[in-house]
């Protein structure tokens, strides 16, 4: 078993890296093409003093089910990433995928809850990290051939917190000086504007449950991803083949910001250290992680 220390010199590639006002990290292999892995969620961390994004992917057959659910860590000083797959620990103690969206993260610590829609929050336990080889590495990650020296690194379920939403996304909670506060908001994809977003307290532990705090309908269609920082509230809109739409405000009062999101957004994530906003865009051929400075959002 690895812990997150021993993530780290191993099983990296290598990603584009380009600042000019904003940050856009692109990938350079097949996944930023692929029909078969989309990008869902993103958070914000920190791994051996680095500062280090996770973003979430779901595999899924051309019928559209779901095969399996990874995460990969980017490394953000040195521009590189890995992947872990996420898993399900059987009563054999065999690992299978987890066969979920995973539509947003939210990151604390050790501790990786991730949204399971319709299916709750999924909790996953990064210092409990394995590395699979052969056979038991292609069933984690979905794949249905062989692949030859198949190697991966997989996070193992520890539990599922049912919670009274739809659950298509989730996003952190900071103060207005930056501290990341034991709350998560939870929020519901859908094509109308009744969409909702709950405020949940996190459990302290894995036996505990989400509590919650507050909910509202910010009458927003498409709403893909949330975060808050101090009062301020952002929501994520994804518009098709147009650039995504940012939402900003307090309480249920957002208004649409002048400042666009990728193509496909999805999820959003806060970067306290470097004072980011972070996005991504789903779509093949347009998939982009990009990190808009505070500066833009009157922050």
């Amino acid at each position: 078993m690895f812990g997150l220390s021993g993530l780290f010199g191993s099983m990296w590639r290598p990603m584009r890296h380009r600042r000019r006002g904003v940050v856009e990290l692109k990938w350079l292999t097949a996944r930023s093409y692929t029909t078969k892995w989309y990008p869902q969620g993103i958070d914000f961390g920190t791994w051996q003093g680095r500062r280090t994004l996770a973003v979430s992917w779901f595999r899924k057959e051309k019928s559209g089910e779901h095969l399996a659910s990874r995460v990969t860590f980017i490394d953000l000083e040195r521009s590189r990433h890995l992947d872990v797959a996420l898993t399900i620990e059987g009563d054999d103690g065999e690992l299978v995928p987890a066969q979920i969206h995973a539509g947003g993260l939210a990151w604390f610590g050790d501790r990786l809850f991730v949204a399971a829609t319709g299916q709750g929050i999924w909790e996953f336990d990064l210092s409990d990290s394995r590395r699979l080889r052969g056979a038991a590495a292609r069933r984690v990650l979905g794949s249905r051939r062989r692949i030859f020296g198949a190697v991966a690194l997989a996070a193992v379920r520890t539990r599922v917190h049912p919670v009274p939403l739809r659950c298509s996304f989730l996003g952190r909670v900071f103060d207005a000086e930056g501290t990341s506060l034991p709350r998560v908001l939870i929020g519901e994809y859908r094509t109308d504007a009744l969409g909702r977003i709950g405020e949940f307290t996190i459990p302290p532990d894995a036996d505990g449950r989400f509590e919650r705090v507050d909910e509202n309908s910010p009458q927003i269609a498409r709403m893909q991803g949330v975060v808050q920082w101090g009062t301020r509230r952002f929501i994520s809109q994804s518009r098709g083949l147009q650039p995504g739409a940012l939402w900003d405000g307090e309480g249920a009062r957002l208004q649409r910001s002048h400042v666009p999101l990728p193509i496909g957004c999805e999820d959003l994530a806060l970067d306290p250290e470097e004072r980011m906003l972070w996005s991504l865009g789903e779509h093949p051929w347009r998939r982009v992680v990009r990190g808009i400075p505070f500066a833009r959002l009157g922050l």
